[in-house]
């Protein structure tokens, strides 16, 4: 082929191919959302989503200011939702604009569970037939194992652990302690909140669980691609077989009877529906992803900003201080107690410092699939295609949040400054609609019962004085995430809080009661 007449017309003709292959990928209709700004088609979008992660949807949002647009990718073609109010359309319809598929793939891939089970997680998948199957049963016990009225066991234990953690972590006085901050948390909330859920016989009580469950989740992105994962998830899968298989003992030693409600009707769901304790164990290390994955990260940024800017830390101390009670028994023995119900009705900064870190590092990207052609504002949506509703792209609009959508603004949602901020379904990091995340009261619990206690107690400096309290990079945040993770852990220096002597009991815990921190539409109407 030395000719290069003859090479140009084979370059030609592989062009050709090439390009009619796109168009058959692409098949777009004028009906549908514009399409998404591209230089070379298909590419493009493959090469912004590889270089900039969760903010590429924002940077086409920025460029076009469509509401909704259509990004073509090799095999699947996605519509991309900016508007808060399509977003809540389209929860409405969850029938046509379903995540069940989308649920089913992810449960199946990750957990490695037989083809027996893939059959039975189809059976009445939408509802049509009632509300039996795992899918619709599924959604109806975490939502009444999640409730606020309904959690106040797992917050005891959870409160529990998190309180041992920092007795472990305060320094003696004049003395200091160096952490990693976000392998500290880690560990700390591991432990709290897989005793909480998965009660005395909780598998992750083995720091090898614990670590293997780190590790798959590390590797997650190689095991949904599915290209050879013996190759390429190699360690991911082999730490899912050590966890599933500590999960296998638990459930034939019966460990779910002593675990909390919320274990123990998921366990119901899946024996109702006769699903094999062994591929029951194999879906729960995915399980374990929904409790623990964005709780880690969701309370590093919250401590982490707060300890990035002094005044505030002093404003929320001061809340916090105010809610504590001290006690002074006969034996002389100081004893403060922190209650969580009391610091969601009495520190509105704590809160809203809280929510704001959430909106600023919120990158979830909820996904349908569409069931059926259908119209949505106008335009034609396609069977077959999926639809992403990108957190970020809501949350860093400056049409909605103002000027500073950019700016960690933590007065933002202090209840005096609601009038300027845009409706809570712009809210978007616990989702909504069928799936919002029904886990939000407990992890916030956490959250608040973990800075609260640190900033009562400890005092903080980074190590690395130069770089100081700079935000690390967040571009490697795992598959599974809805919470930005630091590419780079952060060395902190510990002491204990000025003023603060030895001997004194630290006490945090949530009272039963109907105060519910609301934070998305859907708490705003009776749970």
């Amino acid at each position: 082929m030395s000719d290069p007449r003859v090479l140009l017309a084979v370059l030609s003709g592989a062009i050709t191919v090439g390009y009619l292959a796109i168009r058959k990928l692409t098949d777009y209709d004028p009906r549908e959302p514009p399409l998404a700004p591209q230089t070379i088609p298909i590419i493009s979008h493959l090469i912004g989503l590889y270089q900039r992660t969760f903010n590429y949807y924002s940077d086409i949002y920025a460029e076009t200011g469509a509401p909704i647009f259509t990004v073509p990718l090799p095999g699947q073609k996605m519509y991309v939702v900016s508007s808060p109010e399509l977003i809540q359309s389209i929860q409405k319809q969850h029938r046509v604009f379903s995540i069940d598929p989308i649920l089913l793939k992810f449960t199946s891939i990750i957990s490695g569970a037989s083809k027996e089970v893939d059959d039975i997680l189809q059976v009445n998948m939408h509802g049509d037939d009632g509300h039996h199957g795992v899918a619709q049963e599924s959604h109806v016990a975490l939502k009444e194992g999640t409730k606020p009225a309904n959690i106040h066991d797992m917050n005891r234990e959870m409160l529990h652990e998190v309180a041992n953690s920092l007795n472990l972590l305060e320094p003696h006085v004049g003395k200091a302690k160096r952490i990693k901050l976000y392998s500290w948390l880690r560990g700390a909330l591991t432990n709290a909140t897989t005793k909480a859920v998965y009660g005395p016989l909780n598998p992750y009580n083995d720091t090898a669980i614990a670590e293997a469950f780190w590790d798959f989740t590390a590797g997650i992105m190689p095991i949904l691609i599915n290209v050879l994962p013996s190759v390429f998830a190699r360690k991911a899968i082999a730490a899912r077989d050590k966890v599933s298989s500590a999960f296998l003992e638990y459930y034939t030693s019966n460990g779910q009877d002593s675990a909390s409600l919320l274990t123990r009707l998921r366990y119901g769901v899946a024996t109702r529906n006769k699903i094999p304790v062994e591929d029951i164990a194999k879906i729960e290390v995915g399980g374990t992803i929904a409790i623990l994955v964005n709780t880690v990260p969701a309370a590093f940024w919250t401590l982490f900003y707060l300890h990035a800017n002094p005044s505030l830390l002093s404003s929320v101390r001061a809340e916090v201080d105010a809610c504590t009670d001290t006690a002074h028994p006969a034996d002389g023995k100081v004893t403060k107690t922190i209650d969580i119900v009391t610091l969601k009705a009495k520190c509105p900064l704590l809160l809203s410092s809280y929510q704001e870190t959430l909106r600023c590092v919120g990158m979830g990207t909820p996904v349908r699939q569409v069931t059926e052609d259908t119209h949505l504002d106008g335009y034609l949506l396609k069977k077959g295609a999926l639809i992403q509703m990108p957190t970020r792209v809501v949350h860093s609009d400056a049409k909605l949040w103002g000027n500073n959508a950019a700016e960690f603004v933590p007065e933002r949602f202090l209840p005096e400054n609601k009038s300027s901020r845009p409706k809570d379904s712009c809210f978007r990091t616990f989702g909504g609609g069928r799936t919002l995340c029904p886990g939000r009261h407990f992890a916030t619990n956490e959250i608040l019962a973990v800075v609260a206690l640190f900033i009562s107690r400890m005092d903080m400096k980074p190590v690395d004085q130069v770089k100081g309290w700079e935000a690390p990079t967040s571009f490697s945040t795992g598959a599974a995430g809805q919470i930005m993770e630091p590419d780079e852990d952060v060395e902190v220096e510990i002491t204990r809080r000025e003023g603060l002597k030895e001997g004194i009991e630290w006490i945090v815990r949530a009272d039963k009661g109907d105060k519910v921190f609301k934070m998305v539409t859907e708490d705003y109407v009776e749970e």
